[in-house]
C-alpha cells in the first residue's frame, strides 16, 4: 500500500450543509488507528499493529507521527475541529438576530455529530492516557464549544427568551447530556440521528426555560 501522509490529515470539509455527514478522508494511518483504538482500546493497540494494518514499516509510521500518543492526539484534534466548525456553521445558518434558532441549531449540530461520528467521540475515554500538555490543548478546543453555548444561553436570558438561573452550569449540563449520547446510541437502532436531535433540542429548550421559544418552534420540530 502506498502511504500518503504529506498533506492535511483530513480533507477540509465545507459545512454549508452542516446536517450532512460524509465519510472523513482520513490518512491511512489515522483511519487504521481509529479502527484499532475502537477495537482494542488505546493501551491494547501497538504501533506495530497500526503499521501492519496500513502496510508500512514501524519506522515509516514514525516518520509521520512521532508516537502512538501523537496519533491519538491528531484524532482528538480532528474531532473537535469538525464539531466546533459544524456548530458555528449551524449558528450562522440561523441568522444573526434569532438566538432561539441559533441555540436550537447548535444543539442539533452537536447531537448529529454525536450520532454520526460515534467512532470518533468514543475516543474521549482514552484522553486520560495522553500527556498533561496534550490534555490542556484538547481542553482549550473543547472550551470553544462550551463558550459558544454559554454565550447563546446568556443572550437568550438577556432577551427574555430563556429563563436559566445559572447560565454557565446550565450550558455545561447540556453539553454533558449531549456528549453522553455515544454511550447508548446505536446506528440502525430505534431512533435515527434526526429523531435523537429533535428530542434533544426539545429537552434543551426545556432546560433553559424557553417555554415560549419552544412553542415557537413546535411547527419545525417533531420530537
Amino acid at each position: 500500500m502506498t502511504l500518503r501522509e504529506d498533506g492535511p490529515t483530513v480533507t477540509e470539509p465545507e459545512y454549508a450543509d452542516w446536517r450532512t455527514f460524509e465519510a472523513l478522508s482520513l490518512t491511512p494511518i489515522l483511519e487504521q488507528a481509529l479502527d484499532l483504538f475502537n477495537e482494542n482500546g488505546y493501551h491494547g493497540t501497538t504501533v506495530r499493529q497500526i503499521a501492519r494494518r496500513v502496510g508500512v514499516t514501524v519506522p515509516a509510521l514514525y516518520y509521520h507521527h512521532e508516537s502512538k500518543e501523537a496519533i491519538l492526539v491528531a484524532l482528538f484534534e480532528l474531532q473537535m475541529r469538525e464539531l466546533n466548525d459544524r456548530a458555528e456553521a449551524a449558528a450562522c445558518d440561523a441568522g444573526a438576530d434569532d438566538v432561539v434558532a441559533q441555540f436550537s441549531n447548535v444543539v442539533e449540530a452537536i447531537v448529529l455529530y454525536m450520532t454520526h461520528r460515534v467512532r470518533h467521540v468514543c475516543l474521549d475515554t482514552e484522553l486520560r492516557h495522553v500527556s498533561a500538555d496534550s490534555r490542556s490543548r484538547y481542553a482549550a478546543t473543547r472550551k470553544r464549544l462550551e463558550l459558544m453555548v454559554i454565550d447563546l444561553v446568556t443572550e437568550g436570558v438577556a432577551t427574555g427568551e430563556f429563563h436559566a438561573t445559572h447560565v454557565a452550569e446550565t450550558a455545561r449540563a447540556l453539553l454533558g447530556m449531549c456528549q453522553s449520547i455515544p454511550r447508548w446510541y446505536q446506528s440502525g437502532g430505534a431512533l435515527t440521528p434526526d429523531q435523537v436531535a429533535a428530542r434533544y433540542v426539545d429537552i434543551a429548550l426545556h432546560t433553559v426555560g424557553g417555554s415560549a421559544a419552544r412553542a415557537r418552534l413546535t411547527s419545525f420540530w417533531t420530537p
